[in-house]
């Protein structure tokens, strides 16, 4: 039994604390009053103290509520909750089959239907993915089989943890990794897989002490083996029209000296090249890059004003096939995880659903579309967009979204700021402990590979042998009537090029003018 005098000196410990405790909340609440009826930043906090204070906290609770319990599964933006379960099940590689029908309302317009064949392909006669070559004029092609790709994301935008388990996820899935405008980091390295060195408008990494494009560099960085490819970026799907945006509370000593910029300063890259601003000086960069390096060089932008375009594809009919960018990475502007103003997020630039049929027709029409690849980006993050994508004329689809979901992302919508809750976009240590790069790179090839067998049950059930001979033909879309049309019916495409006027059509289109 307690003695009697400890259990008294227990219970008056207990009242002492009690009032402690009710009178430090007291204080809280009088500092708080006080606080709130002497500033005139917050009108309702000023007229209705403390209490004011629980519009701004249930507000921020406000969307974590809608994301769990008041959306539907298929509602929720960016990504509804549907499709982030099924990259979920796919990076775990858990069973995806579902029972007692879908959920997905097929009378929505815009939604694909995919046209069976009554004869599909066997199992025993499909085929695995056929190999693609970039940059065949080069020293140093590139060929690969695969068809979903982790895009642009930069060290310092994600954390060491995350780029460490993508670069060891890319190695076991065979798919390319893209370093992001940020240069290149020993995390991207880890792994030893296949990466594509992009060069942002700030050109970190390829930089000299002026901020010049450095050829030196350049060598340096196409004498790494794991470097396959160089993409110049003129704009991304977050902010068309502007550069890339790193908080200064993300730029770390190390993530400055990569960048070769300031600790502690945020990185803003300029809204444009200052040495392309023109199509002349984009092929002339393009030109430049691949004959230092010896690799392929395309660029990557989101499709708006679109004559320029036509004005690339005349300059290249002047200087010859060879003078041509060996891939046009098409990004959408549906947003993306870098920080971004939201009038450029929400209102600027076309999402890929017009633009890629676009540029399919335009380079088919040039005689262009088997010396040019398209790689696309943009929300591609399930089976039925991917192969969409493929069956719309992209020769690759890049995820960045999608990978980030199989590190675990739970879209808490922070990735521009330093506390993203499952350290994928943040360089807290403590928020970085839960992601273990030997797990998630696991979870990220097993998505890559869940993806690429996904689009090929498609494309069997189509009767394709594999995913790259989907066509456009394959699918139809609902229209606002409820009923479906073919997907060709909604893109009409005007002709651009004759054959009168271009050289370079047919079976001309891989050869040496």
């Amino acid at each position: 039994m307690i003695d009697a005098h400890w259990a008294l000196k227990l219970l008056t410990w207990l009242e002492v604390s009690f009032i402690l405790l009710v009178g430090g909340i007291l204080l809280a609440i009088v500092i708080m009053y006080i606080t709130d009826i002497s500033q005139n930043t917050h009108t309702i906090r000023k007229n209705y103290p403390v209490i004011g204070r629980f519009r701004y906290f249930f507000e921020h609770l406000g969307e974590f509520f809608r994301q769990y319990f008041f959306a539907n599964d298929r509602e929720e933006m960016p990504f509804n909750r549907a499709d982030r379960a099924w990259v979920y099940r796919a990076a775990k590689d858990v069973d995806s089959n579902i029972g007692f029908g879908s959920t997905l309302n097929s009378n929505e317009p815009g939604t694909l239907i995919f046209l069976n064949s009554p004869f599909p392909i066997m199992e025993s006669d499909a085929l695995m993915p056929s190999p693609v070559t970039l940059g065949p004029f080069c020293k140093t092609p590139y060929t690969t089989h695969s068809i979903f790709n982790i895009s642009a994301m930069s060290y310092g935008a994600i954390s060491s943890p995350a780029i460490k388990a993508l670069s060891r996820g890319a190695a076991k899935a065979g798919c390319w990794l893209n370093t992001g405008e940020g240069g290149l980091s020993p995390y991207h390295l880890e792994g030893n897989c296949d990466l594509v060195f992009q060069i942002g408008t700030a050109k970190y990494g390829v930089r000299d002490l002026e901020g010049n494009l450095s050829d030196a560099k350049l060598i340096e960085l196409a004498a790494k083996p794991q470097i396959k490819m160089f993409e110049i970026k003129l704009s991304q799907g977050a902010k068309p029209g502007k550069g890339g945006i790193l908080p200064a509370e993300k730029v770390s000593a190390e993530v400055a000296l990569i960048r070769g910029i300031a600790e502690g300063v945020a990185s803003i890259s300029p809204n444009g090249h200052t040495d392309i601003r023109s199509v002349n000086d984009l092929l002339k960069m393009i030109n430049h890059i691949r004959n230092v390096t010896g690799k392929p060089v395309g660029f990557k932008a989101v499709l708006g004003e679109r004559n320029w375009l036509i004005d690339l594809i005349n300059e290249i009919r002047v200087q010859g096939i060879e003078a041509a960018p060996d891939f046009i990475t098409l990004d959408s502007a549906d947003g993306g995880s870098g920080a971004a103003p939201q009038p450029l997020m929400d209102h600027v630039g076309l999402p890929i659903k017009e633009s890629l049929p676009w540029v399919t027709a335009l380079l088919t029409e040039a005689g262009l579309k088997e010396r040019i690849k398209i790689i696309v980006a943009g929300k591609l993050v399930t089976p039925h967009m991917v192969a969409w994508a493929l069956a719309s004329g992209a020769d690759f689809v890049n995820s960045a979204r999608g990978f980030m979901f199989a590190l675990g992302c739970i879209q808490a919508m922070q990735c521009h700021k330093n506390t993203c809750p499952t350290g994928i976009t943040t360089h807290n240590s403590k928020l970085q402990k839960g992601l273990d790069p030997t797990n998630k790179a696991e979870r990220v090839a097993a998505y890559q590979y869940n993806i690429t067998k996904s689009v090929a049950i498609i494309a069997h059930s189509c009767g394709a042998a594999e995913p790259r001979q989907l066509r456009s033909e394959h699918i139809h879309i609902v229209n606002t009537n409820g009923f479906s049309v073919p997907l060709d019916a909604i893109n009409p495409q005007p002709l651009i090029f004759t054959a009168a006027d271009s050289h370079l059509s047919g079976s001309e289109s891989l050869t040496k003018n």
